[in-house]
């Protein structure tokens, strides 16, 4: 059956029908041809034409199935009736892609796949105003699908194939000579008929009715002898353009030599049949044009952009039947009696967003010194969403961070706590504490860079005498000095006369001929984590009848960094009050303040310094006698 199928799509080519006829008259009548009536009687073909149109305003970008053209499917044509951006694709039923499968864009060339020849075209984007089409003759071996991949609105289509039909037809006995019809193929001038409606539906399905062509089956009863047929050229069709060379299909039809009546083609020699079906028609030159490119991009993503175009002067010197033209490029002023189309133009794909600011700045970031403050800015849509930064112009963005200065800080001693265990058990020992300089809440300064003696890192403790020991005895390791971070950790050790178990201790020189075990070493049970720290009490605000100091309290880690994870139960105070005595009247006309601010100045404690102890003489005069040990050394404690 698919050989019968592939002779068949053949005849939509060439002759074969015609030499079927031949053979049916040569034979004589006692022959027992495939159509004779006394032969097994076979399948009738008939074609049925599928015709389709596909048009759509708007599509989602991206693949969309047009039409499944079924196996069997030959003469098939697709093609794009309105030039746009869009492009055709191909894939068989099994899944393979054959043309522009998978986002990737095939050259315009022949394509062998489901056993015949597909022919893709896509013709010059800026010269040619027809659109792509594929076309091959089949027939197919496997369901062929068709797809368009939308880039552009409007898409317009038409497609179209042949199927055949198979019906079975008996003859009546009583009518030998008669010979079964054979299936007609529509030529090309009923496709091009049906082609020109206006209302082809989609998938509207044309069934093409097939006539007989009758001779008689027996020469043996014709007396007369057999007519010559020759060919002979009735006409031509319409050209295909009407300037510019273009072509038009030349009509010939076969006749009876003698009356030049018309008859079916197949009764001429098809050797002697005319192979001149085209001529060249309405050879004039076509006027030039302007020949317009698409659009470009939008120069912006939102707010007022400009576009470009080619625009060229275009002629137009041949057009082939099937509508492919061939043109040249002239100069611009060929096409001068024409105004030139615009190039360039403005475009706006949406309203850009603005940049919004939504809170005012905040605290800065330290007490005193240089440290940053913030504020929030986000992109807002025209509709007030919040969008990604990148929809807004970077270049116009205010700034959501700056420098703040809060003044110069005062270089302070911080000390941890003192450590809860002494490092011996009795006799004498140690607690330890970390000692830092600090200025603000992430520098740590050298040691040497703060004012006033570094205060101690580690003090004595007594727990009372340890009893006696018999030699060189080494009692065991103290509790380390510091619960955590770095600390120290002592042990006694004891000259010891051992007499037949009765222990009693020997001066120390008995023992100097022995190697003396070491009484103090470095230890570390872990990091401290977070501890807090406090600076020394500030001068009090006043001198007399109750006032307040003020000390500095930071939570650090062990690098010294600032930190939230301190418990704030043990907190120490960072406020108390002060000079609590009444006031007493002295005056001294000759040291005075000059400032009405000199309790700061106390505060800051620079009164050390000459210049602030002249300007505010009363108040650091009457300080230094409440606190005279802040004018030598400037040092924290815990």
């Amino acid at each position: 059956m698919a050989g019968l199928w592939q002779q068949l799509c053949s005849l939509w080519q060439g002759r074969a029908l015609v030499l079927l006829h031949l053979i049916c008259l040569l034979s004589p009548a006692s022959s027992a041809l495939p159509w004779d009536t006394k032969a097994r009687s076979s399948p009738l073909e008939e074609f049925e034409v599928v015709k389709g149109n596909f048009s759509r305003t708007f599509l989602r970008v991206g693949y969309h199935k047009i039409v499944e053209i079924p196996a069997g499917a030959c003469n098939i044509s697709i093609m794009e009736t309105i030039k746009s951006r869009n492009y055709l694709a191909l894939q068989a039923q099994s899944g393979i892609s054959i043309i522009n499968g998978n986002w990737v864009i095939d050259r315009p060339g022949i394509y062998t796949a489901l056993g015949t020849q597909l022919t893709y075209r896509r013709p010059n984007e800026i010269r040619s105003r027809n659109g792509e089409s594929i076309t091959a003759p089949g027939p197919l071996t496997e369901d062929l699908h068709v797809y368009l991949i939308y880039q552009q609105p409007g898409p317009s289509l038409y497609y179209e194939y042949s199927m055949p039909l198979n019906t079975h037809s008996t003859p009546e006995p009583d009518t030998p000579s008669d010979i079964l019809p054979l299936a007609e193929t529509v030529g090309p001038s009923h496709l091009d008929k049906r082609m020109d409606q206006d209302d082809i539906s989609n998938n509207n399905i044309i069934k093409e009715t097939p006539h007989p062509n009758q001779v008689s089956s027996d020469p043996s009863l014709n007396s007369e002898p057999p007519p010559t047929y020759t060919w002979t050229r009735t006409g031509h069709q319409e050209c295909s353009t009407t300037c510019g060379t273009g072509k038009r299909h030349v009509l010939w039809e076969c006749v009876e030599r003698d009356s030049h009546t018309t008859v079916p083609a197949d009764l001429c020699d098809p050797a002697t049949e005319p192979t001149n079906r085209e001529e060249d028609c309405n050879t004039q030159a076509c006027p030039a044009y302007w020949d317009v490119g698409e659009w470009s991009e939008c120069s912006r993503m939102c707010g007022p952009g400009t576009q470009h175009r080619q625009v060229i002067c275009s002629q137009v010197t041949h057009i082939q039947v099937e509508g492919t033209e061939t043109s040249v490029t002239l100069a611009l002023e060929q096409c001068g009696s024409f105004e030139k189309p615009v190039t360039k133009s403005v475009c706006q794909l949406k309203i850009c967003s603005q940049w919004e600011i939504r809170s005012e700045w905040s605290p800065c970031s330290v007490p005193c010194g240089v440290g940053q403050r913030s504020r929030e800015v986000v992109c807002v849509s025209n509709a007030g969403d919040v969008e990604d930064d990148q929809e807004c112009n970077i270049n116009l963005r205010p700034d959501n961070l700056e420098n703040c200065d809060m003044g110069v800080c005062a270089r302070s001693w911080f000390t941890s706590l003192w450590s809860q265990q002494c490092s011996a058990e009795c006799g004498i020992g140690n607690r330890s504490r970390t000692v830092v300089c600090l200025t603000d809440h992430v520098t740590d300064l050298p040691l040497d860079s703060c004012e006033g003696e570094r205060p101690p890192e580690v003090t004595s403790c007594d727990y009372g005498h340890c009893q006696n020991r018999l030699e060189w005895y080494a009692g065991p390791w103290g509790q380390c000095s510091a619960e955590c971070g770095n600390g120290a950790q002592t042990r006694s050790v004891a000259c010891i006369f051992n007499n037949n178990g009765q222990m009693e201790v020997a001066d120390e020189f008995k023992c100097s001929s022995l190697s003396q075990p070491i009484t103090a070493q470095r230890c570390r049970l872990k990091p401290c984590g977070v501890q807090w720290y406090v600076t020394d009490w500030s001068a009090c605000s006043r001198s007399c009848n109750g006032g307040y100091r003020v000390r500095e309290v930071r939570c650090l880690t062990d690098n010294i960094v600032p930190s939230d994870h301190c418990e704030p139960s043990l907190m120490p105070e960072s406020r108390e009050e002060c000079n609590k005595q009444p006031c007493l009247a002295e005056i001294n006309p000759l040291c005075s303040n000059q400032y009405h601010n000199c309790m700061v100045v106390v505060q800051a404690r620079l009164c050390v310094y000459p210049y602030y102890r002249s300007v505010c003489c009363a108040s650091c005069s009457h300080a230094q006698k409440t606190y005279p040990n802040s004018f030598q050394k400037n040092h924290i404690r815990r």
